[in-house]
C-alpha cells in the first residue's frame, strides 16, 4: 500500500527526471558521440574529452569563467548585504527606495543586457560623453574593461535578488538581540558585526551558491554585450558551448562542455555546503 507522502512526492519526481536526469543522460551519451544536429548521431568515443583536452580555448574558457564568478560574488555579496539590511529597516522613504532598487528583477537578462550595451557605446553612449573618465571610451576593448563591464552589469542585474534574501533573513533576527546590546554599549557598527552579520551566515551561504550556480552558467550578457570578444578574451565555457554546438554544429563537443560545467558546478557547490556546515543546519537563534 502506497503512503501518501509517497504519492504527493509522485509528480514532482516524475517531473525531475524528466525535465533534469534524462536530458543530462543525454547530454552525457552525446558528449562521446559526433553530431551535427542532422541524422543520427555517431560514436566516436573520448575524441571530443581528448580534443577539449589539447584546446587552449576550452582552457582560456573555464579560467575566465571562474574569474567572472569569483568577482561576481566578491562584487554583489557585500552590496547585497548592505542592501538587503538597510531595506529591513523602517527608515523613511525605505519603501518607495526599495521599489526602485529592485527594478531590476522585474527586467529579464536579455533586456538589461541590451540597454547596458547601448549606455556603453563607445560611439553614441555615456563613455563618449566623458572621455577625462572613461578614455576612448571603448570599455570593451580589452580583456580588463569587458570582465569589469560584464562583473557590473550581472551586478546591476543580480543583486536586487539576494538583497530581498538578505532583507528576510534580517527581519527574522529577534530584536532582543540588539536590544541586549544596545544596553550594554554596542553602537549600530558593532552590533552589525556582531549580531546582524553572524545571524545572515546561512542566507550568506545560500546566496554565495546561488551566484557561484548562476556565475558558472552566465550566457545571454556575454553574448550580447561582448559576443565573447574582443577575440576569445570573454569567451566564457557557457558562451564556448554554444559556439561549439549551435555555430559550428559540433553537438557532442557541445554536450561535453555542458556536461563539465554541470559537474564543476555541483562540484563547487557540494564543497560550499560541506565545508560551511550548512548541510549540518544548525541554527542562528538557539538559546531564545
Amino acid at each position: 500500500m502506497t503512503r501518501p507522502g509517497l504519492a504527493w512526492a509522485v509528480p514532482a519526481t516524475v517531473f525531475f527526471l524528466l525535465f533534469a536526469i534524462l536530458p543530462l543522460v543525454l547530454v552525457a551519451v552525446l558528449s562521446f558521440t559526433s553530431w551535427d544536429g542532422v541524422g543520427a548521431p555517431t560514436f566516436n568515443g573520448l575524441d571530443n574529452w581528448t580534443r577539449l583536452l589539447h584546446d587552449p580555448v576550452m582552457t582560456q574558457s573555464v579560467w575566465l569563467t571562474l574569474v567572472l564568478t569569483a568577482a561576481g560574488v566578491l562584487v554583489q555579496t557585500p552590496v547585497s548585504v548592505l542592501l538587503g539590511v538597510w531595506a529591513a529597516g523602517h527608515q523613511r522613504n525605505r519603501a518607495v527606495l526599495s521599489a526602485v532598487f529592485f527594478t531590476p528583477l522585474l527586467l529579464s537578462a536579455t533586456a538589461i543586457s541590451v540597454v547596458w550595451r547601448a549606455v556603453l557605446d563607445p560611439n553614441f553612449g555615456v563613455p563618449s560623453q566623458l572621455p577625462w573618465l572613461f578614455g576612448d571610451g571603448n570599455l570593451m576593448g580589452s580583456q580588463s574593461g569587458a570582465i569589469a563591464v560584464l562583473t557590473f552589469v550581472g551586478m546591476w542585474q543580480w543583486t536586487p535578488m539576494h538583497a530581498l534574501l538578505y532583507q528576510g533573513g534580517a527581519r527574522a533576527i529577534p530584536r532582543v538581540l540588539y536590544q541586549a546590546a544596545a544596553i550594554d554599549g554596542a553602537g549600530k557598527v558593532r552590533q552589525f558585526l556582531h549580531i546582524t552579520l553572524p545571524q545572515l551566515r546561512n542566507t550568506m551561504i545560500t546566496s554565495v551558491i546561488l551566484m557561484l550556480v548562476g556565475g558558472l552558467t552566465t550566457f545571454d550578457t556575454v553574448l550580447i554585450l561582448t559576443q565573447g570578444g574582443p577575440g576569445t578574451d570573454t569567451t566564457n565555457s557557457a558562451f564556448y558551448m554554444y559556439q561549439q554546438a549551435f555555430k559550428s554544429f559540433d553537438f557532442g563537443s557541445g554536450s561535453a562542455i555542458a556536461l563539465v560545467l554541470v559537474v564543476v558546478a555541483t562540484l563547487i557547490s557540494l564543497a560550499v555546503v560541506r565545508l560551511s556546515g550548512y548541510d549540518k543546519m544548525r541554527g542562528t537563534t538557539e538559546g531564545l
